[in-house]
């Protein structure tokens, strides 16, 4: 997915320690629009002023139940990608992927579809004529320096979900609760969704070497004895070897599960552009605005317009973003 805001804030995310059985943090999300006036809205809570990693998670949009027939869903034209992976998952609907390493593919609820935009590629998202209800997370994986520039590539998995506890798991990056998923990453991570049926409570060992982030999708759910309500992101730091989540209402909630070691590179975040300095992230856009062969092209995309052209660059250039 794209950064559509035409202002996009430049970020400079530079890692930080954490304390062993740190407590729960509670990491609100802001409202950002998806495209045009009548867009359908998205949910970010990472980057954020107090947050902007999770392991090597960068970017985290959190969207609907949309009714697309309200919004007209979600149309993102072709946009490109340095330095990540994107990581999509759907709790509902369907939208229509392609990129310019010749992939057309659907994203569909319970599958991941991970497409690594190293050195540059371009994609766009179209939720399908099919989709009513559109619902589901966008991600965002810095990749780390050594491979930043990989070739581009696409991986789908449909993990099967695992019963533990009144909890059904679907594990798609990473290990948890006896279960790999075989989704190659460059930097130890976890992702999975997690739905708790009404009274859950359930242990779940996990690496005390990663940091962790709970995003609730419904529900109100206590991680390790904190509430934290819809769209709130509860963030562990390094050192906990249990994570325990509870479902205390009536009605089944949902969470998603992000977890990684401490990125240890700062990054610098602008746009779509994962890279490490000012100067980098400007060459990035001069080269989509010039249609270079860095990013490719999209073969199949139907829109106006026929690709999404990069904001205007900041006049101040970057400067670290202090952290609490």
């Amino acid at each position: 997915m794209s950064n559509v805001e035409a202002d996009p804030v430049e970020t400079r995310c530079r890692p930080r320690a954490e304390s062993a059985g740190s407590p729960v943090e509670i990491v609100t999300s802001r409202a950002v629009p998806l495209g045009g006036p009548r867009a359908m809205r998205v949910r970010r809570t990472l980057p954020q002023r107090a947050r902007s990693l999770i392991g090597a998670w960068c970017f985290a949009d959190h969207y609907g139940p949309e009714d697309v027939r309200d919004t007209g869903g979600m149309v993102v034209p072709p946009h490109p990608h340095t330095g990540l992976q994107t990581v999509s998952w759907l709790f509902s609907g369907e939208v229509e992927h392609r990129d310019s390493s010749g992939v057309h593919a659907l994203v569909e609820p319970g599958e991941l579809n991970l497409m690594t935009g190293g050195y540059g590629i371009c994609h766009s998202e179209v939720s399908t004529p099919a989709t009513t209800v559109l619902h589901g997370v966008q991600l965002w994986v810095a990749l780390p320096d050594a491979h930043r520039d990989a070739p581009r590539d696409f991986q789908h998995h449909a993990p099967d979900p695992i019963e533990r506890d009144g909890a059904a798991i679907r594990v798609f990056l990473g290990s948890l609760a006896g279960v790999s998923s075989p989704v190659r990453t460059f930097t130890p991570l976890l992702g999975a969704e997690i739905t708790l049926v009404p009274g859950a409570v359930v242990e779940l060992d996990v690496d005390p070497g990663f940091e962790h982030g709970v995003l609730v999708d419904q529900g109100t759910v206590g991680v390790s004895g904190t509430p934290v309500a819809p769209a709130e992101l509860g963030y562990v730091g390094v050192g906990a070897s249990v994570l325990t989540l509870a479902n205390s209402a009536a009605e089944p909630a949902r969470v998603v599960l992000l977890g990684g070691e401490p990125f240890a590179e700062d990054i610098v975040m602008w746009w779509n552009f994962v890279g490490r300095s000012h100067d980098e992230i400007v060459r990035f856009r001069d080269a989509w605005q010039a249609e270079s062969d860095q990013f490719g092209r999209v073969d199949g995309y139907v829109g106006d317009p026929v690709r999404l052209p990069a904001p205007e660059l900041p006049n101040a250039r970057l400067t670290p973003r202090r952290r609490s």
